[in-house]
C-alpha cells in the first residue's frame, strides 16, 4: 500500500488566526519570490538558462497556489529561513527602539530643569516608541507562531521522507 504525501495543504487549516494567514500568504509570496530572483541572478551570464527556467516555473506554479502551504522540504526550508530573517529584522527593529527610548529616558532625565513644553514633547515621543515597540512585539509573535508551525510541518515531512525512502531501501 503506498501512501502519497499532499504537496500542500489549505492554510486555513493551520489553526491560524485571519491576520496570521494573510501574513503567511504574504511571507510565503515574498520568500519564494526572494528564491526566483536570487537564484536568477546567481546564475545570470553563466549558461544556467534551464535552472532559471525551473526557479521561476517554481515561482509560477507557487503563485498558483494561493491559500496553500506548501509541504515539500524545499518550500519549507525557504518559508521557515525567509521567517528567520523577518524576525531577525523586527528583533533588530525592536532592539533599536529600546535603545532610542532608553537614550529617550536618559534625556529627559538629564534635562528635569527645562521647560515643561519640552517634557511633553519626549513624553509624546516615548509613548509613540512605546506604542512601535507593542506592535512590533504583536507581529513578532505572530510570525513566530508562523515559523513554528512551519517547523513542524517541515519536520513532519522530512520524517515522513525518510519512512518512506527507508521502505524504498527495504524492497
Amino acid at each position: 500500500m503506498t501512501t502519497t504525501l499532499p504537496s500542500s495543504i489549505p492554510d486555513s487549516q493551520l489553526g491560524l488566526s485571519h491576520s496570521e494567514i494573510q501574513i503567511l500568504r504574504q511571507h510565503q509570496q515574498i520568500a519564494l519570490q526572494n528564491q526566483a530572483y536570487a537564484h536568477s541572478t546567481s546564475s545570470r551570464g553563466r549558461g544556467h538558462a534551464r535552472t532559471s527556467a525551473s526557479t521561476s516555473r517554481a515561482a509560477s506554479a507557487a503563485s498558483s497556489h494561493n491559500g496553500r502551504l506548501m509541504l515539500d522540504p524545499g518550500s519549507l526550508a525557504v518559508l521557515g529561513q525567509h521567517f528567520e530573517r523577518l524576525m531577525s529584522a523586527i528583533q533588530n527593529r525592536v532592539d533599536n527602539l529600546t535603545a532610542q527610548t532608553e537614550m529617550s529616558t536618559l534625556g529627559q532625565s538629564s534635562r528635569a530643569g527645562n521647560a515643561m513644553a519640552t517634557a511633553d514633547a519626549e513624553i509624546a515621543r516615548f509613548r509613540g516608541i512605546l506604542r512601535q515597540i507593542d506592535e512590533l512585539e504583536t507581529e513578532f509573535d505572530k510570525v513566530r507562531h508562523i515559523r513554528d508551525i512551519v517547523k513542524g510541518f517541515r519536520a513532519r515531512v522530512e520524517g515522513l521522507e525518510k519512512r518512506f525512502d527507508a521502505r524504498g531501501s527495504r524492497r
